[in-house]
């Protein structure tokens, strides 16, 4: 989703972004960097009062003729129609039934590329090459093949595209609207993963130099590229060197303050928990040195990682690292050391603009998923989107297994929407929690944090019997039966979810903690409740005070 667009930098104090936009994190773990050889790939899409959840299409045959309407994904705005494959595959959130998963982030770029003619907006592109494409290969030439054809409507994008097999990047923006300048629809380039290394991006072009030492065989490219990716930028004066030298994101879209500290930032906390040397790195992650050494594409983790390693990484607050807002760094956490700061990023005191540090777990995520890709699996159980609805951090990711044919109602916009609250939908459920919890987190979040990763340690203990049983079963059958746990899993979910938000009211009521023995709250004998703990303040948060009042609140006998 839409990244910041900002100024120039003259100084960090003096940056103020041209407008406030919403932002989004993807992580790429190729198949050989992961423990069980499954290809991962995660997104958390962050949009503030965004309504959104689980999105389904099923698969279906069309007739010729058959148009399909393009609907702006952000603004539902209608774009145009477009020829409806003869064939669709069936699509559950952002992964299909042959475990193609696609997600993205916006980094903007130069905006005269930005072509409002266009009829395929990113959002629209994704779905419908989920739709359409069999491998991630696939579902490149059919996003590259569309945007030639209709025009690309959005700003600059760097889109994940994963199958089994294989972990790509790619990065695409517009030529502009004005024909007369340019008859050329898009620039883009994909790049291949190496099956070794993990890969990340958050709002800022990533890819730099690209074009390969050798020509590479048919079908077995790492890297491809649109035709006019170096010329456009010749033509438009923008570069003049050699074809080998280009680099993609100093032409379109070259990293600034915000860039890196705001976007890339994020990426080098996902390098810097996974693999060794990345303190040579901070000073880019910081965005203060022009000069600073910049960030690989990607990078060769110091072990293999988990589906469980990438849900924590997406819950990061950068944690232990010069980034941290966790665990009362500053008093912008507040008395209860919230990890999070309040938008916009920006802010301004008596004419000096400062900047809140933009971590991957954010109170805006509308819904995040870490997707699971098996090659050596039939594909209804091979493929597992591990959902949630809010922010990762505040939520347990439920399995949603690609052949899943119906969304779980509380993963549905049924009965609910971005002002109508419903107990039966996740997104609002999950959401009352967490804002509960925000503003007091570290009383909150330890209740929150049992209940979660309790769930989610029965998800994955229950994985391997779960997916040995269903594959037991053939063709519609087992497609049921997968379906039928999605749907189990997420129902429980919400009910569990709900039960917490009632369990938080009852133990944190008024500041105070009800004790609890053996599970249950506990009464005095005379109805009136028992006698409540009183946890004050935070030990960092005394010393604020006092730091603030000096002696004004010192008891009068401890006063000399």
């Amino acid at each position: 989703m839409k990244r910041i667009t900002t100024l120039a930098i003259a100084a960090i104090a003096m940056l103020m972004p041209a407008r406030q936009a919403s932002a989004c994190t993807n992580f790429i773990v190729g198949k050989k960097a992961s423990a069980d050889g499954s290809v991962i790939c995660s997104y958390n899409a962050d949009s503030y009062g965004a309504f959104m959840y689980l999105y389904h299409y099923p698969a279906a045959k069309h007739q010729p003729g058959d148009m399909r309407p393009v609907y702006e994904w952000d603004t539902n705005k209608y774009l145009g129609e477009i020829p409806e494959a003869a064939e669709t595959y069936n699509v559950i959130g952002n992964i299909n039934e042959h475990q193609v998963t696609i997600g993205e982030t916006t980094f903007g770029g130069r905006e005269e590329m930005a072509d409002s003619t266009g009829i395929i907006d990113y959002g629209s592109l994704i779905y419908i090459a989920l739709q359409r494409s069999r491998t991630a290969r696939e579902a490149i030439e059919v996003m590259t093949t569309l945007v030639e054809q209709y025009g690309y409507y959005s700003e600059g994008e760097t889109f994940t595209i994963c199958d089994p097999n294989e972990a790509w990047i790619m990065e695409m923006m517009g030529c502009g609207p004005d024909r007369t300048v340019s008859r050329e629809r898009t620039v883009w380039v994909a790049v291949r993963i190496p099956d070794d290394m993990i890969c990340g991006h958050a709002n800022q072009s990533r890819i730099t130099t690209f074009m390969p030492k050798k020509k590479e065989k048919k079908g077995q490219e790492t890297v491809l590229w649109s035709k006019n990716v170096v010329s456009y930028a010749r033509k438009m004066g923008w570069y003049t060197g050699s074809d080998a030298d280009f680099s993609f994101n100093a032409a379109y879209a070259k990293p600034d303050f915000s860039g890196r500290r705001i976007c890339d930032a994020r990426v080098w906390q996902f390098f810097n928990r996974y693999a060794d040397g990345m303190d040579k790195y901070i000073p880019w992650a910081a965005g203060i040195e022009p000069d600073a050494e910049p960030m690989p594409l990607w990078v060769k983790p110091n072990r293999q990682l988990t589906v469980q390693d990438v849900q924590t990484a997406m819950r990061d607050h950068f944690e232990g690292t010069p980034f941290d807002v966790s665990e009362g760094q500053d008093i912008g956490g507040g008395i209860w050391q919230m990890p999070y700061r309040p938008t916009p990023l920006y802010f301004e005191v008596d004419g000096k603009k400062y900047f809140n540090e933009r971590p991957t777990s954010t109170q805006q995520t509308a819904w995040t998923f870490v997707s699971q890709m098996r090659s050596w699996m039939p594909n209804e159980a091979g493929g597992c989107l591990w959902f949630g609805n809010d922010d990762p951090n505040m939520v347990a990711y439920t399995p949603v297994y690609c052949c899943t044919t119906r969304q779980p109602k509380c993963y549905s916009g049924e009965g609910a929407d971005d002002i109508t609250f419903s107990m039966d939908n996740a997104f609002w459920v999950e959401n009352w929690v967490s804002n509960m919890v925000y503003p007091r987190y570290s009383a909150l979040f330890p209740d929150l944090q049992q209940v979660r990763d309790s769930l989610e340690r029965q998800y994955f203990a229950d994985q391997k019997d779960i997916e040995a049983a269903g594959l037991q079963l053939s063709g519609a059958a087992r497609t049921q039966y997968f379906t039928a746990y999605t749907c189990q899993k997420a129902d429980e979910m919400i009910a569990r979810w709900r039960q917490l938000a009632f369990h938080l009211i009852v133990k944190h009521n008024d500041m105070a903690v009800r004790p609890e023995q053996n599970g249950q709250f506990q009464r005095s004998k005379y109805g009136l409740g028992a006698t409540v703990k009183r946890p004050g303040y935070p030990e960092a948060y005394k010393r604020w005070i006092i730091q603030q009042t000096g002696e004004k609140y010192l008891k009068p006998e401890e006063q000399k």
